[in-house]
């Protein structure tokens, strides 16, 4: 009889799992970012109608891999990648920097507009405190650091506006400000890049600063970490004022920090590598728990197995101690297929990384590095994300602590036939509908979900499941393709925090 009890509880327990496996297989919900950079040098050489045909070729590819959201930098060292009044065009794009595009084109509007079309979500991504980076041998007049030269210390090759100074903190903020005012952007990024990497025989030459006013601390590690702090904080409040729907993220260094004992607790992980706390003076703990920050995006890039910072390792870490706020993994793409899976040597470690990240508790999601590697498709990497982890449509995860409010629902639903004989002509039909009104921004409908189910099937759109979800659009239509005689659609509108409405439904 125990026997038979303990095969119950066996047959029970792998049921439950298996359910639970079903249900997130193909989350409704889950941020896929992909980053979008300058500094490769990608757009060097390029006229500025290769380089859109180039970034809209990569946009079609990303689109059709799944990937919902895309970090495209826009201010790699005090200069821009759009139309700024305050700096100069950026070298990385027209190969001189105060440099403008040749035919007017502005980066930063083209991307939006693109990506808007193809139901992603655009995040201008920005540097706060590099000015100049080892290659750039001529500062524009108009650079920061060119009319400014004492707000900025070197360090090694590079030039960094010294985060001590509440003008470059102010100064960040008026960048900020005119980015997300001037552009319908869905997000404003930040990567890893705070006070700048260590290297041998190079010090942080703010001693001085620190003796001057050092505004309680008692040693000069603390400081610099409050310096960073209050950008963090004043970014935040700038952004909720102005534009409270942009959401503010930030993807730091994959460590926080190393844990002495090797084990893992809000401390720190068992690693043992570059610290954000202690080296990039970064304290991702301390904004996410203020609720500075809307997302986070730690670049774990190291594969499973990886001595001193091992992927399970970091996945674990980051979301115990870091999901008050939505956490997503930065992916290293190409450093994932060059090893094989610990535990399968017959394949390379995308497999066993998605298992992984999927189930961790607080994890909703993943951001490629880098977008071109998706498109390149090495070690069919962007095949296995369009095939299986991508399959279907994903809204972006909620954000219900900027607003949980959800828009009304779409008007009038109905079948529209156009030029043909109908289902079974050569017409094209479609589905049509009304954008609800809305009288505030926040509440506006900007995007609408099409689900359809079979004849006989349940319809419910209130799951955890995305297979039913065929579309993800901006437009008030949507053409329907082959027989489907018998089937039920159902339409629903997001907000731009992608609160979801109710449904409306029409069968055909």
């Amino acid at each position: 009889m125990r026997i038979k009890y303990y095969l119950t509880v066996l047959l029970v327990f792998c049921a439950t799992v298996f359910a639970a496996a079903q249900q997130t297989e193909y989350p409704k919900r889950e941020f896929r970012g992909a980053w979008i950079q300058c500094v490769n040098g990608q757009y060097l050489g390029k006229s500025m109608t290769e380089l859109r045909e180039m970034l809209s070729g990569q946009l079609d590819v990303l689109q059709k891999a799944g990937i919902n959201a895309i970090m495209f930098q826009v201010r790699a060292e005090g200069d821009a990648l759009y139309n700024s009044p305050y700096e100069p065009w950026s070298r990385y794009l027209t190969g001189q920097q105060g440099k403008a595009p040749s035919d007017g084109w502005d980066p930063l509007k083209w991307m939006v507009e693109q990506c808007h079309k193809r139901g992603m979500e655009c995040h201008a991504w920005i540097n706060p405190y590099r000015a100049k980076t080892k290659g750039t041998t001529v500062l524009a007049s108009s650079h920061a650091a060119a009319r400014y030269p004492d707000r900025t210390f070197r360090y090694g090759d590079l030039l960094i506006f010294n985060p001590a100074l509440e003008i470059n903190r102010q100064y960040t903020c008026m960048i900020i400000h005119d980015i997300i005012t001037r552009y319908d952007v869905d997000g404003l990024h930040m990567d890893d890049y705070f006070y700048p990497y260590p290297e041998n025989g190079q010090e942080i030459p703010d001693q001085a600063y620190f003796d001057r006013d050092p505004r309680g601390f008692s040693n000069i590690e603390d400081w610099r970490r409050d310096n960073v702090n209050m950008l963090i904080r004043d970014i935040h409040k700038l952004i909720r004022k102005e534009r409270p729907w942009v959401k503010f993220g930030i993807s730091p260094f994959g460590i926080y920090r190393n844990n002495p004992e090797g084990v893992n607790s809000q401390r720190g992980s068992a690693t043992n590598g570059t610290q954000n706390y202690e080296q990039l003076y970064a304290d991702i703990v301390l904004w996410q728990d203020k609720g500075w920050v809307d997302y986070l995006i730690p670049q774990i890039y190291w594969n499973i197995g990886t001595k001193a910072a091992d992927y399970k390792i970091l996945c674990d870490w980051w979301s115990d101690y870091c999901g008050k706020r939505p956490l997503y993994i930065g992916q290293d793409v190409e450093r994932t297929v060059k090893e094989a899976d610990p535990q399968n040597p017959q394949v390379h470690q995308m497999m066993r990384k998605y298992e992984i990240q999927r189930s961790e508790p607080n994890v909703q999601g993943s951001c490629q590095w880098y977008a071109a590697a998706v498109v390149n498709n090495p070690g069919n990497y962007r095949t296995m994300l369009e095939q299986q982890y991508h399959r279907y449509p994903s809204l972006q995860p909620l954000m219900t602590f900027i607003d949980g409010k959800a828009p009304k629902k779409p008007g009038k639903l109905s079948i529209e036939y156009k030029s043909g004989n109908g289902i079974y002509g050569s017409g094209k039909i479609f589905l049509t509908w009304k954008a609800p009104k809305s009288k505030k921004e926040m509440n506006k409908a900007v995007q609408y979900v099409v689900y359809k189910f079979a004849p006989g099937e349940k319809v419910n759109v209130n799951t955890d499941d995305a297979t039913h979800i065929v579309a993800i659009t901006s437009e008030t239509n949507y053409q329907l393709v082959g027989d489907l005689k018998g089937y039920t659609f159902v339409v629903t509108a997001l907000d731009r925090l992608h609160n979801e409405s109710k449904s409306v439904k029409v069968k055909l």
